[in-house]
């Protein structure tokens, strides 16, 4: 199981969130602030990614607003969370070291 501050793939926060990849490639194109690290073609999400995604998952389904209507609560900064993003450089090196990560645990299996 992956700690909480792990990098996620599209499809695992997908089926975190009970939606499908492409709704979350839409929700990309709709909302500047979804801004997920892409790395050789795929996409990894912060915490703070799978946060916002929930929020606008509960804007549109639970709430029923618009695609406009959560662009204007996303602009004004209602409800979100105060997180600073990390730089480019240190998702890159994040995303690494939990690769690394996974790949040491994956070979402790077979020792």
């Amino acid at each position: 199981m992956k700690s909480e501050s792990a990098y996620r793939t599209i499809t695992e926060v997908a089926d975190l969130l009970q939606v499908q990849p492409s709704v979350l490639r839409f929700w990309e194109t709709q909302f500047k602030q979804i801004k997920p690290l892409k790395r050789m073609g795929r996409r990894y999400y912060q915490a703070e990614d799978v946060v916002l995604l929930a929020r606008i998952r509960d804007y549109l389904y639970k709430d029923f607003l618009t695609i406009k209507g959560v662009q204007k609560r996303l602009k004004s900064g209602e409800d979100l969370p105060d997180i600073q993003p990390d730089t480019p450089e240190q998702k890159a090196q994040d995303i690494l070291i939990q690769e690394l990560s996974e790949i040491k645990n994956d070979l402790a299996e077979y020792l």
